[in-house]
């Protein structure tokens, strides 16, 4: 089983629960289902959770709830931990290279103080 975590800044804010706190109970109880998934299935299907290619190792976590896509981002740590780092809702087809940057830039904050 894997472990999840949220990034968390040098100043304790969190990111991706303060974005969660603006979706409703609907959204939030599917991206939790998903995040469960993510964590307790072994080989999990890409439908949930890819790698991003072209990227400093950042996963998406994949979720859709009616006509909306929402994606969390992150990366993984010692194998079995996953740091999410920034979610987003995604109106387009490709991935915005504004979120991967910004996945990339705390994936190296969190590591660099380690």
């Amino acid at each position: 089983m894997r472990s999840i975590s949220f990034y968390k800044t040098a100043s304790g804010r969190c990111p991706v629960e303060e974005y969660m706190d603006t979706l409703s109970d609907t959204q939030i109880t599917k991206i939790t289902w998903v995040l469960k998934l993510v964590r307790e299935t072994r080989n999990i299907s890409t439908k949930y959770f890819k790698k991003l290619v072209k990227t400093d190792d950042i996963w998406e976590v994949r979720i859709g709830v009616g006509k909306n896509n929402f994606r969390v981002l992150g990366f993984k740590h010692n194998k079995e931990l996953i740091i999410l780092t920034n979610s987003f809702q995604k109106k387009t087809q490709k991935t915005p290279r504004g979120e991967i940057k910004l996945a990339e830039k705390r994936k190296k904050d969190y590591l660099s103080r380690r």
